[in-house]
């Protein structure tokens, strides 16, 4: 036998050998947990951590799989930060003005009354800055977190009597998420906040006067119409409410520079899929709501220029005793600002004048 032959077969065989296990290691397989806040009969919002989960997989050949669990499964759904920063759980989707209660600046990243919209908040949090005010905060809870979604303006609830002025709002008992509490607690209501799961039943025994949740789509899913009628809008407290998928620390800083990448795009397409979906799925969802006997009505005047007054004091006063989120407000008014006095240029004066004429002219 050729000796030379064999040393040259072993040789040209020895990188085939090497590279496997290299790869191996390379791209371990990884499993983790993931909840989300939502049940998932909200098929936009539970759904769009599901495809989340799914689409790591994809990109990651198989290698990197994250379990999807609905709130309640393994964690309640105002729980999931807090199973994530714990280790609980590897990652959870959630908005994170869920946690006001923990830090007031989390609002921001979610939804600020009166603040930006859904592609205004998308730029804040990639271009703007805001994603490296949120980075620091969330770092404070042992998490990092990637923009997941948006609902795009949300409704402002379903109410059992209708609301003609201010003196309406006292003592309302309203479900109502985020700094908009504290707002309409300043206006005379008795705000909550209470998981998706509960909502209905509170509303059907009269423990709650009046709900909001998002729109049409989920809201017509959660059955509101049938025990309150009036149906608001807009829900100024939320012009696009983004969610994001929460990780915990430790869990992704193990993690192969590829599946870092994967988690990010995967986010990435999260946030153009969700607001897609509900742009699509809300007008139908309208229809049908009244067709089924929803009474439309718009916010009166007064009620919002009073929310307008409260929300911006609330801000102030807050600044004066929270030096985060002092900073962070101020950061997020002045980029707000120079993005409302844009769209008032080329996007709102296009949509005062086509939407009402083509409502007019059918």
């Amino acid at each position: 036998m050729n000796r030379r032959l064999l040393l040259g077969a072993a040789a040209a065989a020895a990188p085939a050998a090497l590279a496997a296990p290299a790869l191996a290691q390379a791209n371990p397989e990884v499993r983790w947990r993931l909840s989300s806040a939502f049940p998932r009969n909200l098929d936009v919002l539970y759904g769009t951590g599901e495809r989340v989960a799914q689409r790591v997989a994809q990109l990651t050949d198989n290698r990197f799989q994250i379990r999807f669990f609905a709130a309640g499964e393994i964690v309640p759904g105002l729980q999931v930060l807090d199973a994530v920063q714990a280790g609980t759980i590897e990652a959870g989707h959630t908005p994170v003005y869920y946690y006001t209660g923990k830090d007031p600046a989390f609002a921001f990243f979610t939804a600020l009354p009166f603040g930006l919209n859904a592609r205004q908040n998308m730029a804040w949090l990639t271009q703007g800055g805001g994603g490296e005010l949120a980075a620091e905060l969330f770092k404070d809870y042992n998490i990092v977190g990637f923009p997941a979604g948006d609902t795009g303006a949300q409704m402002g609830g379903w109410f059992r009597n209708e609301i003609k002025s201010i003196d309406d709002l006292k003592g309302l008992k309203f479900r109502v998420a985020g700094l908009a509490g504290e707002i309409f607690r300043r206006m005379g209501a008795v705000p909550t906040q209470i998981a998706a799961a509960d909502i209905y039943p509170s509303l059907e025994r009269g423990t709650l006067d009046a709900v909001e949740f998002v729109g049409p789509h989920d809201d017509e899913k959660l059955g509101f119409v049938r025990v309150a009628k009036y149906y608001y809008a807009p829900g100024f407290w939320e012009a696009g409410a983004h969610l994001h998928l929460l990780v915990n620390q430790a869990a992704f800083e193990a993690l192969p520079p590829a599946y870092k990448a994967a988690l990010e795009v995967s986010c990435g397409e999260a946030n153009a899929d969700m607001l897609a979906r509900y742009d699509h799925l809300n007008p139908q969802a309208l229809r049908r709501l009244v067709s089924a006997g929803a009474q439309l009505r718009f916010w009166p005047r007064d009620i919002m220029q009073a929310a307008w007054k409260e929300a911006h004091a609330l801000y102030d006063e807050m600044s004066a005793k929270n030096e985060r989120f002092k900073k962070v407000w101020t950061a997020y008014r002045a980029y707000r600002d120079e993005e409302y006095q844009w769209f008032r240029v080329a996007e709102s004066s296009f949509d005062n004048f086509a939407f009402p004429e083509a409502a007019r002219r059918g």
